[in-house]
């Protein structure tokens, strides 16, 4: 009777348990399909004028100095790009392209000086996520004139044309001014961390945009980071005394050396009493040509290395600031189990030169410029640890987002989707070129307008508004971009073809007018510096010319 009743209980008990570990998996079941579902979240990180070589998981000469161990988590957990390139390498333009997933011709922001603000009637992705249910904001630096649309809530640099300040700054808070005490990139973090925490509905998916002053110029650290490499040497690129030999009317005629370093660069003590005008002449004296800035009795060539290396140290120290900052971010997703529904995209508006080519700045189709920094880690999507190396450019980003999110739009954009590409599939058509075109001129730096394509294998560019230069560098046998083989027979059908490439490339664009538009597109503002004869040659005509 005993033994009876025991297997009585023992059969209840184990139906129970089979009916239990049931239900268990039926919630499981909803749960993942709910999970599957679910929007994802995106928070679009951007620093200002951040390039690869100072970020440590791409490598370099301060990788072991100055790494950026939260930006290389960040590759660790997900996808790092190494051939992601800029199609006009300057501050607002590139945002422009950014948003609208269009090139400046369709855009209508070709410039930054003289360029006027960006239409803000224009559409842009962020009012595509607005549109389709999502929380949106902004944070930090916008610099394109006009007030940012699609936005929710928006916290932006408002002074000195929005290109902001690195302490006490005024941010523009939803249409009103207010002036900040503190260092602008962890002010910027506070107001993300803040919305994020109890300014957003917690359970709807939300696109926040962070984007840093840091580290443009004039590159001031944070407080605690001012000294932090004040007892070492910092080691020089290999390029930083480039003669620019065979390339004196392009690479060798610029105003972005180490020579163009102001006294408000070097962070020289500012003599009391000065006001106004004479303030602001101290300030930026060095600047123009024959204003060398440096100490007493030393020679050109130990002044040059003393400008690089107080520039290089306070660089590389607000790209620290920007990394703990991003470390802040990763934290919170991770505590509020945010990360694995969570796309991060880290990038630049560009690339950047930190001695390269005796360069800081940027405005060149060269590498060093054009390459942007670009991470994404989306653990539902992207493997860990993977490495892409397919050529993918900033107007590409738009339609990316939205795919990735499942957004459809009938919103016509140069760019197209690598949402395959972070899958790990990379389309058998994709892009193995791109038109890239730069116009400002002489302001700021004194860099020739050009446009050009770049491949993977080759970078071709026509330099055109008061000269006709054109440059080839085979990127397999001169990565550093230090001989132009143009004019060598040896790259004649290379030339041709790439010209060919190149020719449907800016007709795809919409953007093969004459010389003289594009030298008008320069002009616009500011007037032609020298006289220009009526050209209305055709770049088709150009392309097609032996």
């Amino acid at each position: 009777m005993i033994k009876h009743i025991s297997a009585l209980i023992l059969s209840a008990t184990l139906l129970t348990a089979c009916g239990q570990a049931k239900v268990d998996a039926q919630k499981q079941e909803i749960k993942e399909t709910v999970t599957t579902q679910q929007k994802p979240n995106i928070i679009y990180i951007m620093a200002d004028d951040l390039t690869t070589q100072a970020i440590s998981a791409y490598g370099g000469i301060y990788k072991d100095i100055a790494p950026t161990p939260n930006i290389d988590r960040l590759a660790k957990q997900g996808m790092l790009f190494n051939d992601v390139l800029c199609t006009n390498a300057i501050c607002g333009p590139s945002r422009a392209a950014i948003l609208t997933g269009n090139y400046s011709n369709e855009n209508g922001y070709y410039k930054n000086e003289g360029g006027g603000k960006f239409d803000e009637t224009k559409w842009t992705f962020p009012q595509e996520f607005q549109k389709n249910g999502y929380q949106t904001s902004l944070f930090g630096k916008w610099h394109l004139g006009t007030e940012p649309q699609g936005f929710d809530v928006f916290k932006y640099h408002n002074s000195a044309g929005q290109q902001g300040h690195y302490w006490d700054p005024v941010f523009n808070e939803n249409g009103k001014d207010v002036k900040e005490k503190g260092y602008s990139t962890n002010l910027s973090t506070d107001f993300a961390m803040d919305w994020l925490q109890n300014g957003r509905k917690q359970n709807d998916p939300f696109l926040m945009v962070l984007q840093y002053k840091a580290p443009h110029r004039p590159w001031e650290p944070d407080t605690k980071y001012e000294k932090l490499w004040d007892d070492i040497e910092m080691p020089y690129p290999s390029t930083f005394n480039d003669d620019y030999k065979g390339r004196e009317l392009t690479a060798g005629d610029t105003e972005m050396t180490m020579d163009y370093f102001s006294r408000r660069d070097m962070k020289l003590e500012e003599p009391e009493g000065l006001k106004g005008v004479d303030r602001i002449k101290w300030a930026f004296y060095g600047a123009k040509p024959g204003e060398i800035v440096q100490p007493d009795g030393m020679t050109a060539e130990e002044g040059k290395k003393w400008r690089y290396q107080n520039y290089i140290k306070d660089y590389l120290a607000c790209v620290k600031s920007v990394d703990d900052n991003i470390g802040r971010v990763l934290k919170y997703l991770d505590d509020n189990d945010l990360t694995d529904n969570t796309i991060i995209v880290l990038t630049s508006d560009q690339g950047f030169y930190l001695g390269d080519h005796g360069f800081f700045d940027k405005r060149f189709i060269y590498e060093e410029s054009i390459r942007m920094p670009f991470i994404v880690q989306y653990p539902k999507m992207v493997k860990p640890g993977s490495v892409n190396n397919d050529i993918i450019t900033n107007v590409d980003f738009a339609p990316t987002l939205l795919d990735v999110a499942g957004i459809k739009t009938d919103q016509k954009m140069h760019g197209q989707s690598f949402k395959s590409v972070l899958k790990g599939e990379t389309p058998a058509d994709w892009q193995t070129g791109m038109y890239y075109h730069y116009y400002e001129f002489p302001y700021w730096h004194h860099v020739q307008p050009h446009y050009g394509i770049r491949t993977q294998d080759f970078t071709l560019a026509h330099f055109y508004y008061n000269i006709d230069v054109w440059e080839l560098y085979d990127l397999n046998k001169d990565p550093e971009q230090l001989h132009n083989v143009y004019a060598d027979p040896a790259y004649a059908q290379t030339v041709a073809r790439l010209k060919n490439e190149l020719k449907a490339l800016m007709a795809k664009n919409g953007n093969d007018k004459s010389l003289a538009d594009f030298r008008m597109i320069t002009d616009k503002d500011f007037g032609s510096i020298v006289d220009q004869k009526d050209d209305e040659t055709s770049v088709r005509d150009v392309l097609t010319q032996e």
